[in-house]
């Protein structure tokens, strides 16, 4: 069993499935081939539970870098999201004592507010 199996076993994948928007359709072709969608909560899974960035996912583990990983788990939509979280607390499978946040630092340019 490989690490993206073991992080996003069948029920998780199952669960997943249900809020990762489906593949965008290219009619014009072309462009790089699209990564599997399990390798992507796995890759989300791996980050909130190792405590590694985005920067430092083990690309050769999952096949794709942190920043694919982050921006196909940003285009999800909130509600989506939620939507995850709520089943593993109800399935007794989330810890909320630990959380990460993620946050964004602008410098206020020309005395701006």
């Amino acid at each position: 069993m490989g690490i993206v199996e073991r992080l996003v076993p069948d029920e998780l994948w199952d669960l997943f499935q249900r809020v990762v928007p489906e593949a965008p359709s290219r009619p014009q072709g072309g462009g790089r081939r699209r990564h599997g969608d399990r390798e992507v909560p796995a890759a989300i899974v791996f980050v909130t539970t190792s405590g590694c960035t985005w920067r430092q996912l083990p690309t050769a583990s999952f096949g794709l870098s942190g920043a694919t990983a982050h921006r196909r788990f940003s285009a999800w939509p909130k509600a989506r999201h939620r939507l995850v979280l709520d089943e593993l607390g109800a399935r007794g499978e989330l810890d909320r004592s630990r959380c990460a946040i993620d946050s964004v630092n602008m410098r206020a340019l020309k005395r701006g507010t």
